[in-house]
């Protein structure tokens, strides 16, 4: 399973001596009858093979040489497997504790409860939260249409889990573990497949599994959660849509005489990629991740565009002269159309159930408003009521969203968040002795808290990946440095331009997975590429190894703030790294 771990600068094995490239002096030897074996060509680089997984591991542990075969061929699933097994046990382990609803579940699980019973979220009393725990989700939903921010899809999600377990808090907090879990499995399989190691895929996704961010956020009824899952499969669909567009390419280009791939001009801008289908399964994600939040509209934007250089280069790798005008006449109308309409119908999709909703002033917010204020104007009958009541929702909740400045305790600036200055604190209770968990022999009181703070070493490490990353992108130009970069300045970037809007750390859930990757990246050039010399490999390993360890550490540290678990007050206060996360 464990194969080229250094596989960062080149994942393709070195060639056998009998099958690397001719000299000058024996290509001249051709005219004689010299005839070599072909070597790598074009389609080589166009479709990469990934690293061999190296049998020694298992040979030195006893393993016969049958399973061994079995355990390679089975390892690019069977590792990702295991690390999502370990992620899905510690999300789920006693997931409805705190026994409370924490943070804006407040919000979210309430507003999930009434869409997938009414189609629209209500207004609930004050004390609904009370008799909620109390009587088991036993409780009479609410007919008054309440006004809320954010689009239906992630409260569906969040539904999901309460009709298949009730209204309780280990029901509203499934469907956000599942998709937590979910999303370890397609980092570990994404990472495999942009490293063309297995090693270094699992690595991520390994990483990813003990942050404390993803973690908690896993365990808790958020949108964050599920926006991070659709941007992170949208993600592996156009990387999948690229492997499969430089295939059809490579599959285009003839053999010369010597059974060599050459590029070809006329074909590399010539030849069309087809449907693409998986660029329309990135559609539905951008959609449901822009119902889920509306940040999602930049990331597809800057995933729209990454995808199209993709393309341009794979053009240009196949012999195309003028790549740029090539993807202009043959993709970039196709992109378009397998991308954004689908993620639009998708969105408006989400909204059925506030569509179909009455418009007596009994349905949703604003259903009613076409019929009524809105009634009248020169171009109204173009548009059906209800697309014109969505339109002036959406509206006022744009309104909502960049004049949002109240103060909260736990509000960040965006500068502060890849070091972690200020995590959200979700749940505090301070039990005394010997109540709720906290230990007779404690002295003082407890402290039990829910913290959204990621595995600290993890963040730091990420600030060194990404510069790692910067500089194998701009310096080395690295496709898939360029990728990561991309992907994390889509999910951070934009919320620079809302400094003074009221907004929180645990939004950096949502570029989280790129940082794992960034620091897989990183990891994989410690322990150093294919060729280096033993001393600089073992030197590299240990150091990688010592790194992976310390952030497993980190983890299990934190663990009593990431579950919520009572540990004696001066043992949380020797968690408090930073004044800031107090």
């Amino acid at each position: 399973m464990t194969g080229s771990a250094g596989a960062t600068d080149d994942h393709r094995p070195a060639p056998p001596a009998h099958e690397r490239r001719p000299s000058s002096w024996q290509r001249r030897l051709r005219r004689f009858g010299y005839a070599a074996v072909p070597s790598g060509d074009v389609r080589e680089r166009l479709v990469p093979p990934y690293a061999e997984p190296s049998p020694r591991l298992w040979r030195s542990l006893g393993v016969p040489p049958v399973w061994t075969d079995r355990i390679l061929r089975w390892s690019g699933w069977g590792g990702p497997l295991l690390v999502t097994l370990v992620a899905g046990v510690i999300r789920f382990w006693n997931l409805g504790s705190p026994k409370a609803v924490i943070f804006d579940e407040t919000y979210y699980a309430k507003d999930a409860w009434a869409l997938v019973h009414r189609g629209f979220e209500v207004n609930w009393d004050k004390n609904a939260n009370d008799a909620i725990l109390s009587s088991g989700g036993h409780v009479t939903i609410p007919s008054d249409a309440a006004y809320v921010v954010h689009p239906p899809v992630g409260k569906y999600v969040i539904g999901l889990g309460e009709l298949l377990f009730g209204f309780d808090p280990f029901g509203w907090r499934f469907m956000t573990a599942l998709l937590g879990t979910l999303s370890v499995l397609m980092l570990c399989r994404i990472g495999r497949r942009l490293f063309r190691s297995t090693f270094l895929g699992c690595l991520a996704g390994a990483l990813m599994a003990v942050d404390g961010l993803h973690f908690v956020m896993s365990r808790t009824a958020l949108l964050d959660g599920v926006l991070m899952f659709f941007v992170l499969a949208a993600f592996g669909c156009l990387v999948v849509d690229r492997d499969r567009a430089r295939e059809r390419l490579a599959a285009a280009l003839p053999p010369d005489a010597d059974g060599r791939h050459r590029p070809d001009a006329h074909l590399a801008e010539t030849t069309r990629l087809g449907l693409r289908p998986w660029r329309w399964a990135a559609g539905v994600m951008f959609g449901l991740a822009i119902g889920t939040k509306w940040n999602g509209l930049y990331i597809m934007a800057a995933f729209l565009l990454m995808t199209l250089l993709w393309d341009v280069g794979s053009r240009k790798v196949a012999g195309a002269r003028r790549p740029y005008l090539a993807v202009l006449k043959h993709d970039t109308g196709w992109t378009f159309l397998s991308t954004v309409p689908v993620a639009l119908v998708t969105y408006l999709a989400s909204w059925t159930g506030w569509i179909l909703s009455p418009t007596d002033g009994s349905g949703g917010y604003y259903r009613d408003w076409a019929a009524g204020d809105g009634k009248g104007g020169n171009w109204t009958w173009l548009f059906p009521d209800w697309l014109r009541s969505l339109w002036h929702y959406e509206h006022e909740v744009y309104q909502f969203h960049t004049h949002l400045t109240s103060p909260h305790t736990y509000q960040s600036n965006p500068w502060s968040w890849i070091l972690l200055g200020r995590p959200v604190s979700y749940f505090y209770e301070s039990p005394a002795p010997g109540a709720d968990g906290c230990p007779t022999d404690a002295g003082e009181k407890c402290a039990r808290e829910v913290l959204a703070l990621g595995t600290p070493l993890l963040w730091w490490a990420a600030c060194f990946a990404l510069l790692y990353v910067l500089w194998r992108w701009l310096l080395r130009r690295d496709w898939r440095a360029g990728a990561i970069a991309c992907a994390i300045a889509a999910g951070y970037l934009p919320w620079f331009l809302y400094q003074e809007r009221t907004i929180f750390l645990f939004y950096a859930v949502v570029f989280l997975p790129f940082l794992c990757l960034a620091v897989a990246m990183m990891t994989g050039a410690l322990v150093g590429p294919p060729g280096s010399s033993d001393t600089r490999r073992v030197a590299g390993a240990t150091a990688a190894g010592v790194l992976t360890l310390l952030i497993a550490w980190n983890f299990i540290y934190f663990w009593p703030l990431y579950t919520g678990e009572a540990i004696p007050i001066d043992d949380w206060r020797s968690r408090m790294w930073l004044d800031t996360w107090v």
